[in-house]
Parts: structure tokens; C-alpha cells; sequence
């Protein structure tokens, strides 16, 4: 037989039996009879066929049992019975032909021949020729008659055999000899079986695997540490760890440290350098696994070791996270506005280095989890998926794996900070909450606002009064090219209570809150009244456009088919709040400086939760400017939680997951129903739109396009808009140096610092995905044509060498 039938019975089992006829002429039967019969009725078992070896549960299909038996006797019933109580497969053979052709078709775990009559057959012949056929050692039983003399059974075991059983045709004696065997050898059989199938994989495996005894003394090393290492196996077996050199580039007491760890019996899991055989150091993911043996003391120790090196990092850097689940939709529009360098669209690749496209032994444990996170429920479908596929496929799911490791799953990876600074300070003081306080400055608001009406706006204004100037500037608030900067002026930068006012009497707000239009008024105002003037660019002026750009999206015809009422309302006021007290300095410089606010908000999007939490206690605190005072306690709450939902999504470090979400959960399946020729098919284009996760997203996408929409905006109010945002980056660095602060973006120094770069590196890793996705979602082509105009406009100034928002007058 072959080497495959010999690993599937190395577990099998072999029995002889006999007994002398008194009708010893009878004629020999040469057919196979199969037995398959349930358990006994009232004696029921539950067959073994799961068997628990260390940490691993085995299958185990029920015993198939052949008995070879030259006639029918009590001997042979009560073994049939016997097989038939234990639920074991059993086939009976009548001849030594039968029974060896019977053999090699099912490969029976179990055999027992009738060894009592040899004028019948010669069971030794028959044992040794099963052996040949499988070259494997199997248990073989045999039957001794009670009336004969006791004789020694090494011919039987050098033929093959290896048990006895005096013969007894009890049922009950047959039915717990089989039991002891199955529980006994077949299962020691079958977990050694296992054993050289997980040794097998370890051969195979390419991540570095070290055993060690509990005395640290080496007994196993797989090939990959081999080549990994330098070492052959034979200089290490047998040696103690502490034999082989050690890498000097290990902090003094992490040996120790590791030591103490796994000695109490825990996993250690972390990066240490190995020195390998040419004295080179080598960096490595490492898990060290203690294994509990008999009596519940450390048998051995299993390291898994995975390098870190050079390749694993230009890996690293390639990957663009965002890459993953970025829609394909329009990837040929305005292409010459993304920056070559900057690849963030570009599929994960696979790094050069092996060991980059493995998985961590550490993933098992995410696998046990009782409570079942729906990522556990994805590495388990890519886990699942692997098994059946190709190695190719086999070797990219690793790869998904090893990305799905990280919680930084949707930022994209920048490469080092010479390569752009730029785009890297401008990522870093956006996208991090800061290096943490490093002295004991405490930064506190210097322009802190008063939280109540001032008083030259206590008399507001209706609706109908607002001056024919400020009416006349308002006119063309419904397009998209509308000019902010003229009403600021005109208002006398109080552009936010105007503007709310017309905007929300267009929405219908406050009929659908209940609310008079002077509680409306109040409450504009008080929130106007809560931002601050001196800030540059983060003022009343700025929520204003922002405001304007969420009432130009409710109205394209795709968002409004995804909103209900409930959600424009939620929008309009999340828009007006979401910056209100904005201290005109980012989250990474509160973190820093140790403010109340960073110290309140445990250093997590701490503007955007303050935001969020004032505009809530300014409008709840009196009942003159409470616009949610009269709708039912149910609709206030899903307004409430909608209204933090957006503030919270215009925090940018989860920009990219935000976008993707939108793009995967949305876009795509829009895209593949128009496809397929879907649309007509409204109802499926429906419950994409309207599902009440997909309303979120389309929420948080809409104010999170309002709120950056600026490099959208036409020529001279994204010039303006730059000029503002600049100065006030500029005003953060000075205020950094002068109170000795990290400082989060040094490129936004006012003496050196290239506006039209910056601007170039905002368009390129923020803008133009984002409205890519929403141009690709609800249309938006005069936003994408502005796009386009102002990142040329930026890329000629830099192409001048020019460092100013305009060029010099000619």
C-alpha cells in the first residue's frame, strides 16, 4: 500500500479469534458480511469521536472493525455484538482471502482472527501478509482456548500480533475488551498519528520554531530557523538556551523579564533580537508559549519566532490601508491632481519577505473568543477560505490577515518624514492626539468665551426684519458659489445667526421641532455668541459655510432619498455647532499642553466631544434658546444621538474609516446594481440607501465634506480659506516655541512655511478620495471641476518656487 494509507491507519487495530466447531466439516464461507447496526437498545454509547490532545480537539470517525472468523460461534457473536453495542463498523470475513481483500479496501482500524483452528487458516501467515500490505504496526489480537496449556506468545508478537485474548464468549467480556483497546492503544495510536502530522506542519511551517524542554534545553527546531538563524540542528539540540549567544541590542533585563513570564505559565508575546550563527542581529516578532503536561506542570516551551527586517518595513510603508477598500468608481477622473508619490490608493502589496506573508500565532486566540466580534467573524471566513484554496490565494489571505491585525486599519501608511513634510506634519497634527505633555505647562483658553447672549444682540432679529444689505447678500445662498466673505462683512462677522435663520426657515426646522422662530434666533445667536472671533479660521464664519454646504447637499436628489426629515434637521444642527468654543489650536496641542479639556476627555477627540457636549448644555440650560424643549422625549434622542454622531465624525482621525465605510457599504453596491443592468431596480437601490446603517454614513460623509469643503470652493474664497487656515497653524507653532511645547507641525512655520505645498498636500491625502466617493455617490460636478482648477492654481505656484497664497503682481 501507499504511504497515504499508511498515515490513515497508522491508529488501526488488529484481532484474531477461534473456536473448534462441533461441525468441523462444515463448508468455509468466502463472501464479507457488514455489520453496522445502532447501539443496543437501553445500552446506549456515545462512540469517540472527538478526542482531546493538548490544546487541540481531534475527530475520530467510529472504529471499523474486521473479524476474521472460519465459522460462525458463540466467539464470533459476541464480538458482532460487541461491535454493534460500541457503534464500531464491522465486517466479518470467513477466509483468509476474503479477509485480506475486505483489509485493503476498508483499512480497518481494528482486526481480530480467529488464531483457535489452524487446519482452517494460518492466522500468523494472514497477520504478516495485513503487515506487508501497510507497512505499519497494528494491533493485532488473538484467541486462546482456556483448556490448553499456557504457551509463549513471542512467535505471535514477531508475526505481528500483539494482544491475547483467552477465549470467552461472553458478550459483555467481549464488549469491555474492545472498550480498553479503543481507550487504550488505538487512542495513543491516534494522538501519536497526530503527533507527526503537527510535526509535519512545523517542518513545513516558514515562521522559526523552537522547543525547548522545561529546562530550556533545546529539543526541536523546524528548518525555517535553520535558514533563518544559520544553525543546523544538530549544533543546537541538546543545548541550553543560555549556550547560544545572545544579541547585544536586547535591553538588560527583558531576558529576565520573558523568564519571569512564561515560568508562571503565561504566554510572552513581543519583539526581541536573536543573534544569528554570522553574529548578525536579527529583530524578531516573538511568542513564547508555555505547555502544561501530566500533573499540570510545564513539559515544554514552543517559540515562534517571525524577523522583522528591513523588507517587513518597506512593506509596511507600501501599504495603504485606505487602498483596501477604495472604490475603483471614476478612478480615471482628475488624476492629474493626486500626487504620484503619494499612493493611497494602490492595492496592499506583498512583501518580498516570506515571513510577511504569515499569520501570528497569536490570532488563535482571537479565534477562542467566546464573545464573537464580527472581525473574529471575518479572520474566521479568511481562515475557513484558506484551506480549500490555491496557494497563491492561500498566501494573500495571510497577507489580509496580517493587515486586519492592526487598529489602524483605515489610515494610510506615510513612508519617512523627508519625503514629504508637508503632508507628513500636516497628517501628524490632524490625525494624532499628540506626543503627550512633556513639561508642566498647563494650557488654558487665553480668549475664553462668555456662555450667554452679549448684549448688543439681545434684541434679535425676525426673520422679515434682517436689513435689505444683509437680505440682498443672501440672495444666492442656494448655490454652491456663494460668498461667505460678503455677508461675514455685512453682518459685521455675524453671518452664522443670519444665515441660520434663512437657511433653517427654508428646512421647515422649526415647525418640525415646534419651535418659535425666537427661540430659533436665540439659540443662533448664542451659539454664534460661543465662537470665537479671534480665531482666523475656526469662527462663526466658518460654521456658517459649513452650514451652507450641508443645505446645498440635503437638496441633490440621492441624499435626500437616503434622509428622513429627522436626519436634515440633525444635519443643519450639527453644522452649526460642531466648532463652537474652538480654541483656534488642534487636538495634538491641547493633548500636549495638558488642558482641562484634554484632561477631561482622556486625550480622545477632545474638541470634537466638547463641541458636542456645550452646544447641548447651551441649548438645554434655558428655555429662551432650548429648541428641542417641545418634541416627544423619543424623537429628542434619536435628534441628540444623531447631532453628536456628526460632530464626533469631523474628527479626523478616523477620516479614512469614515470614507471607506461610505464607499464600501454604499458606493460599491450602487455601482455593482447599475452594472448589472439594476436601474430600474428601485427597490434594491432603496434599502441601500435607507438602511439605517447607510443613513449614518451618508450623515457623517455629508458634514464631513461640508466641513473641509474648502479646496471645492471656487478660486478666491479657497484662496481666502487657506490664507485663514494657514495663520492659524501659524499662530499654533508660535505658541508651541514661546511655552516650550512639542511643536505638531514644524513645516507650518510663518517664516519658511510653503502655503501652496501644504495645500497641495491636503488635497492630495484628505480632498480628493473623499469627493471622488461623494461626486461618485450624489453628483457633484461644479465641486469637482473647482477641485481641479484650484490644485492647478496651487501646483503652478509651487512649480514657481513661490511660497505665498498669491503669485506677485506682474
Amino acid at each position: 500500500m501507499g504511504c497515504a494509507s499508511s498515515i490513515h491507519i497508522s491508529d488501526r487495530v488488529v484481532y484474531h479469534s477461534g473456536k473448534e466447531s462441533e461441525d468441523s466439516h462444515s463448508p468455509q464461507q468466502t463472501n464479507t458480511t457488514q455489520h453496522q447496526g445502532n447501539p443496543v437498545s437501553g445500552l446506549p454509547l456515545k462512540p469517540l469521536t472527538e478526542v482531546q490532545f493538548g490544546p487541540m480537539k481531534l475527530f475520530k470517525d467510529p472504529l471499523q472493525v474486521l473479524l476474521v472468523f472460519a465459522k460462525e460461534d458463540g466467539q464470533s457473536n459476541g464480538f458482532c455484538w460487541a461491535c454493534e453495542k460500541a457503534n464500531y463498523r464491522c465486517s466479518m470475513a470467513r477466509t483468509p482471502e476474503s479477509a485480506l481483500e475486505c483489509f485493503t479496501e476498508k483499512l480497518h482500524d481494528l482486526v481480530i482472527i480467529d488464531h483457535r483452528h489452524s487446519r482452517h487458516f494460518d492466522a500468523e501467515a494472514l497477520c504478516r501478509l495485513m503487515l506487508m500490505c501497510c507497512r505499519v504496526l497494528f494491533f493485532f489480537f488473538f484467541f486462546l482456548r482456556p483448556d490448553r496449556e499456557e504457551a509463549s506468545v513471542m512467535p505471535l508478537i514477531n508475526a505481528g500480533f500483539n494482544r491475547r485474548y483467552v477465549e470467552n464468549a461472553n458478550m459483555m467480556a467481549c464488549y469491555n475488551e474492545l472498550l480498553q483497546l479503543e481507550h487504550g492503544e488505538v487512542l495513543a495510536q491516534f494522538k501519536l498519528r497526530a503527533g507527526n502530522a503537527i510535526f509535519t506542519a512545523l517542518e513545513q511551517s516558514q515562521e522559526a520554531i523552537e522547543i525547548t524542554s522545561e529546562d530550556q534545553v533545546i529539543q526541536y527546531v523546524n528548518p525555517a530557523y535553520e535558514s533563518i538563524m544559520g544553525y543546523q540542528q544538530g549544533e543546537l539540540i541538546g543545548k541550553e538556551i543560555i549556550e547560544v549567544p545572545k544579541s547585544e541590542k536586547n535591553k538588560p533585563d527583558l531576558l529576565e523579564t520573558i523568564n519571569s513570564c512564561i515560568r508562571k505559565g503565561k504566554e510572552w508575546q513581543g519583539v526581541y533580537y536573536a543573534k544569528k550563527k554570522n553574529g548578525d542581529s536579527i529583530q524578531q516578532n516573538v511568542n513564547i508559549t508555555p505547555v502544561i503536561g501530566q500533573g499540570g506542570k510545564i513539559r515544554h516551551y514552543v517559540s515562534i519566532n517571525r524577523p522583522l527586517n528591513d523588507n517587513n518595513k518597506t512593506d509596511k510603508s507600501s501599504e495603504r490601508v485606505q487602498a483596501e477598500s477604495q472604490t475603483d468608481i471614476q478612478s480615471s477622473k482628475h488624476k492629474d491632481r493626486r500626487k504620484g508619490s503619494l499612493d493611497v490608493r494602490s492595492t496592499t502589496s506583498r512583501g518580498s519577505d516570506g515571513s510577511s506573508q504569515r499569520r501570528h500565532s497569536s490570532m488563535a486566540r482571537i479565534h477562542s473568543m467566546t464573545i464573537e466580534a464580527p472581525i473574529t467573524k471575518v479572520i474566521n471566513i479568511i481562515n475557513a477560505a484558506q484551506e480549500s484554496s490555491p496557494m497563491p490565494v492561500a498566501e494573500a489571505l495571510d497577507r489580509v490577515l496580517e493587515i486586519l491585525r492592526t487598529t489602524e486599519l483605515y489610515s494610510p501608511q506615510l513612508g519617512t518624514k523627508d519625503e514629504d513634510p508637508h503632508t507628513n506634519d500636516l497628517v501628524g497634527g490632524l490625525m494624532t492626539d499628540g506626543l503627550r505633555r512633556l513639561s508642566g505647562n498647563e494650557y488654558i483658553f487665553s480668549t475664553k468665551q462668555p456662555h450667554h447672549i452679549p448684549s448688543h444682540l439681545a434684541t434679535p432679529l425676525s426673520l422679515n426684519d434682517i436689513p435689505p444689505r444683509i437680505a440682498q447678500t443672501m440672495e444666492s445662498e442656494d448655490s454652491w458659489d456663494f460668498d461667505i466673505f460678503n455677508l461675514e462683512a455685512a453682518t459685521m462677522k455675524r453671518p452664522l445667526t443670519f444665515l441660520g435663520l434663512k437657511i433653517f426657515s427654508r428646512f421647515g426646522v422649526c415647525e418640525y421641532l415646534n419651535c418659535p422662530e425666537a427661540t430659533l434666533r436665540s439659540w443662533l445667536q448664542v451659539i454664534e455668541a460661543n465662537y470665537h472671533a479671534s480665531n482666523s479660521y475656526h469662527n462663526s464664519s466658518h460654521a456658517a459655510d459649513v452650514l451652507h454646504a450641508t443645505a446645498y447637499f440635503l437638496c441633490k436628489e440621492r441624499v435626500k432619498q437616503s434622509l428622513d426629515p429627522i436626519d436634515e434637521v440633525a444635519a443643519l444642527i450639527a453644522a452649526t455647532v460642531h466648532d463652537v468654543d474652538h480654541p483656534g489650536r488642534t487636538n495634538s496641542f491641547l493633548c500636549n499642553a495638558g488642558s482641562e479639556l484634554a484632561i477631561l476627555y482622556n486625550d480622545t477627540a477632545v474638541l470634537e466631544s466638547h463641541h458636542a457636549a456645550l452646544a447641548f448644555q447651551i441649548t438645554t440650560r434655558d428655555d429662551k434658546c432650548n429648541i428641542f424643549k417641545n418634541i416627544e422625549r423619543n424623537e429628542y434622542r434619536q435628534l441628540r444621538q444623531a447631532i453628536i454622531d456628526m460632530v464626533l465624525a469631523t474628527e479626523m482621525t478616523k477620516h479614512f474609516e469614515h470614507v471607506n465605510k461610505f464607499v464600501n457599504s454604499i458606493n460599491k453596491p450602487l455601482a455593482a446594481l447599475e452594472e448589472n443592468g439594476g436601474n430600474n431596480d428601485e427597490e434594491s437601490v432603496k434599502s441601500i440607501l435607507t438602511s439605517p446603517e447607510n443613513r449614518i454614513l451618508v450623515k457623517r460623509m455629508l458634514i464631513k465634506c461640508a466641513d473641509i469643503s474648502n479646496p471645492c470652493r471656487p478660486l478666491e474664497l479657497c484662496i481666502e480659506w487657506a490664507g485663514r487656515i494657514s495663520e492659524e497653524y501659524f499662530a499654533q507653532t508660535d505658541e508651541e516655541k514661546r511655552q516650550g511645547l512639542p511643536v505638531v507641525m514644524p513645516v507650518f512655520d510663518r517664516n519658511t512655511c510653503s502655503i501652496p505645498k501644504s495645500q497641495i498636500s491636503f488635497i492630495d491625502y484628505f480632498i480628493t478620495d473623499m469627493f471622488d466617493a461623494w461626486d461618485a455617490f450624489a453628483d457633484f460636478p461644479n465641486l469637482m471641476q473647482h477641485l481641479d482648477n484650484n490644485f492647478k492654481y496651487w501646483k503652478g505656484l509651487d512649480e514657481r518656487k513661490l511660497h505665498s497664497l498669491r503669485p506677485p503682481p506682474e
